[in-house]
Formats: C-alpha cells, structure tokens, sequence
C-alpha cells in the first residue's frame, strides 16, 4: 500500500521558517518526478514547486521563487519544501503527490493543468500569522 506523508507545518509568524517534509513507503521517489500543491481555505489547488526525476526543479509559483526550494533523499525516500520569507498568503494545506509514471514537471497554474497523479498525502496545514 502506497502512502505519502507530509509533515513540517505549523503556526509561524511572517518572516519565519518551515520545512516540510513528504515521506513515501510502498512507492520508490527514485526517479520520479514529485509534487508539492497546496490549497488555501475556499481557495483553488495551485501548484508549488516540484523535482523531477532528473532532480530539475520547477516552480509553479512566481511569488515564491527565491524564497521556496525542494529537495529530495532518495535514501530515506523523502522529499522536502524549505519555505523561508513565510507570508500570510502562503497560509495552506501543502501536500505531496506523485505517479509512478511522472519523471517530469510540467503544469501550469492558469489553465490548472498538471499531470495525472496517482499518489498524494493527506497534507500539513501551514498557517502564517501574526
């Protein structure tokens, strides 16, 4: 059985840190593209940022480019979303996904496109406030 399992979030305050963390078992990271979305309350799934099987990184986001950065352990089957320069607009539950046949990043927030993921976490609310 296939599960992700993010962890990490958590109350901040702006400026602040987090570092998210998306562990697989029953599913190798190995060359595998992985996803972080992240959906706000009453708000639509965007995409974050992804790695790809070739360890390229995509951001979905232009707002956290420069502030986000992912990251993967394929020897602990992990993958990671440092946020640093946290804003109250990052507020969200953040989840991984992930398909066995996904090595690539592609997608696009505007047209909410992104590939057909089978796999994804039950996410880690992040919430930025003072």
């Amino acid at each position: 059985q296939v599960q992700l399992v993010e962890s990490g979030g958590g109350l901040v305050s702006p400026g602040e840190s987090l570092r998210l963390s998306c562990a697989a078992s029953g599913f190798s990271f190995d060359r595998r593209a992985i996803y972080w979305f992240r959906q706000g309350l009453g708000k639509e799934r965007e995409g974050v940022v992804c790695i790809s099987g070739s360890d390229e990184v995509k951001n979905f986001i232009e707002s956290v480019k420069g502030r986000f950065s992912i990251s993967r352990d394929n020897s602990e089957n992990t993958v990671y979303l440092q946020m640093n320069g946290l804003k109250p607009e990052d507020t969200a539950t953040y989840y991984c996904a992930a398909d066995s046949l996904v090595t690539a990043c592609t997608g696009n927030n505007d047209l909410d496109i992104f590939p057909p993921l089978e796999y994804r976490g039950q996410g880690t609310q992040v919430t930025v406030s003072s």
